[in-house]
């Protein structure tokens, strides 16, 4: 007997949604039930390209679905989220959960109440880079910190959110993901217009270990680092380019009697290519499928980075 393929509704087509257009049409055992946008000519042509029925709203939504990608504004994802939840039980939304914390914790409790599998859009997480990160520090002797910077040139098309809730999101998430939850959170940031477009914060986590998170959309200069420090190690991860250099400590031996030291062994750790979203897409339709990946960041970890969201942001505004 075939299965048939999980039919899956994409709503919002700019830069983002037209990506996850691109994966969802070449994903085997999907099918795209529907497209929306609020730019009509937008949707009209893309559905016309992939052979996709175009719906202005989630309400002329007739034909049975089974799960929903939500990618507008964030301003708009409490409302999608709601709309979507009457018609599937399986809503991917991009990041972040939604525009304030308010309605973050408002969603997260919906999604609850309703049985709801959401999935926020962390793509980091999926980073392969990110991944092999991961499985060396869960072997590390002791993490004592882990520092991020992520810089980017503000863009033209996001207006409706700060650096806070645009970039430095994907490494609060990353901080609570690699060092668990946070106990205290120190920030100091530059705000233009009232709107934040630099911030740094220190988190400190209930383990003991702290993250050190910075980011800009000040310059033009685009850059995604990871710094870990271990008791044992020192290890660069470059997101972009997906590399991973371990500096393990000097050591010093005996040979006939005689010391000598060995300096730091830097290490180049191989990370396998393969794309982010086409990997976190894939979790999702696995997820809708009734897998469950408690790796997976649902409606909780979505709230709990928009809980460290606010806090950084009221420490930069105050």
């Amino acid at each position: 007997m075939v299965e048939r393929p999980l039919r899956v509704g994409l709503v919002g087509l700019g830069r983002m949604g037209q990506n996850h257009l691109r994966v969802l049409s070449m994903l085997k055992g999907v099918e795209l039930s529907f497209l929306a946008d609020a730019d009509g000519d937008t949707a009209k042509r893309l559905g016309a390209v992939h052979n996709v029925p175009v719906v202005s709203d989630l309400g002329q939504v007739s034909e049975p679905v089974d799960a929903i990608v939500i990618c507008t504004p964030t301003v708009t994802h409490a409302d999608y989220i709601k709309a979507a939840a009457a018609k599937v039980k399986n809503i991917f939304v991009e990041k972040p959960l939604s525009g304030t914390l308010k309605e973050a914790m408002d969603i997260a409790e919906f999604s609850a109440e309703r049985g709801l599998n959401v999935q926020v859009g962390f793509i980091e997480r999926f980073n392969p880079a990110v991944q092999e990160l991961k499985a060396i520090l869960d072997k590390a002797d002791r993490v004592i910190s882990i520092d991020f910077m992520r810089t980017n040139k503000l863009s033209a098309r996001i207006t409706d959110v700060d650096v806070v809730t645009d970039l430095m999101v994907h490494d609060i998430d990353l901080a609570l993901y690699l060092n668990g939850p946070a106990l205290d959170v120190a920030a100091h940031g530059y705000a233009r217009h009232e709107m934040i477009d630099f911030a740094s914060a220190l988190i400190t986590h209930e383990n003991g270990r702290f993250s050190r998170i910075q980011a800009s959309r000040v310059t033009d200069k685009k850059k995604r680092q990871i710094e870990a420090t271990c008791i044992d190690m020192f290890i660069d991860c470059e997101l972009l380019r997906k590399e991973i250099i371990i500096n393990r400590q000097s050591e010093i031996r005996h040979v006939a009697g005689q010391p000598y030291t060995i300096s730091a062994i830097q290490e180049a750790v191989e990370v396998r290519p393969q794309e982010a979203l086409l990997s976190e897409l894939q979790a999702f339709v696995a997820s809708c499928s009734g897998h469950v990946d408690p790796g997976l960041p649902g409606a909780k970890a979505g709230l709990e980075a928009m809980i460290i969201c606010d806090k950084i942001q009221r420490s930069v505004v105050a």
